[in-house]
């Protein structure tokens, strides 16, 4: 069996919601959702928050995780590439042969579970073939109804279609949208390509709710609600909140 790395990046700074990642979710820090998804996976060997933050890293810590050492200030901005804090983790904390496998666990998808965690491994393993696998989701807005507006003024399709953009949605082709929930990519992918995905993605649907993503404070009220009406959705925490 490969060894498998579970990788939950938490860096301080958040323009949309301040303090994000340690903000509080029904009585925890929102990142200690996704360290207790990836310890209660049980193929996890390792779980390690990357991040910038002193206060992150302590709270981490008492949630179960390694934090190995502060991310640099120049790979955590909000520009910074997400392969930048992989490639880190990989050069400066855990060495590894090319098979062994990273899941990229954001705290933004707190909803995200163990078991999915677990059966998403699987189906990489299963597929040789692959570099990684990717939570993907049907799009709500699909582009074949999307426009753009010339300088001019005129109004033209966004896609180069004969007039699908006038039938049903469902005439069009399926599209799908990444989740951001969850990723779990080899090693030696990265190394090659530079690249969270790889050359080739394999898809994961998660189950309904699992796929949620935190960016915004509607958002945030949304996911509030949710739990609220369904506290089941959240993985169990039995650590007492620092």
């Amino acid at each position: 069996m490969p060894e498998t790395i579970a990788i939950i990046p938490a860096r301080a700074g958040s323009q949309r919601i301040p303090g994000k990642n340690i903000r509080p979710l029904a009585g925890h820090p929102l990142l200690a959702y996704s360290i207790a998804a990836a310890q209660q996976s049980g193929v996890c060997d390792r779980v390690i928050v990357s991040t910038d933050s002193a206060e992150v890293a302590e709270i981490a810590v008492v949630y179960g995780a390694e934090v190995p050492g502060l991310r640099p200030a120049e790979i955590s901005g909000p520009d910074a590439h997400d392969v930048l804090f992989l490639r880190h983790a990989m050069e400066h904390w855990v060495s590894g042969t090319p098979d062994q496998l990273w899941v990229l666990a954001r705290p933004t998808s707190p909803l995200r579970s163990g078991a999915s965690i677990r059966n998403a491994r699987q189906m990489l393993m299963d597929n040789p073939w692959a570099d990684s696998i990717r939570a993907l989701r049907p799009v709500t807005e699909h582009p074949g109804k999307m426009w753009r507006i010339t300088e001019s003024g005129e109004a033209t399709t966004y896609l180069d279609q004969d007039g699908a953009y006038n039938g049903p949605t469902q005439a069009l082709e399926r599209l799908y949208v990444q989740a951001s929930s969850l990723e779990i990519v080899r090693r030696g992918a990265v190394e090659e390509h530079n690249s969270i995905a790889g050359a080739r993605v394999l898809p994961f649907f998660l189950p309904e709710g699992e796929d949620s993503d935190v960016n915004s404070e509607s958002d945030w009220v949304a996911l509030e609600t949710l739990i609220h009406e369904n506290p089941h959705l959240l993985p169990v925490i039995e650590t007492s909140s620092p």
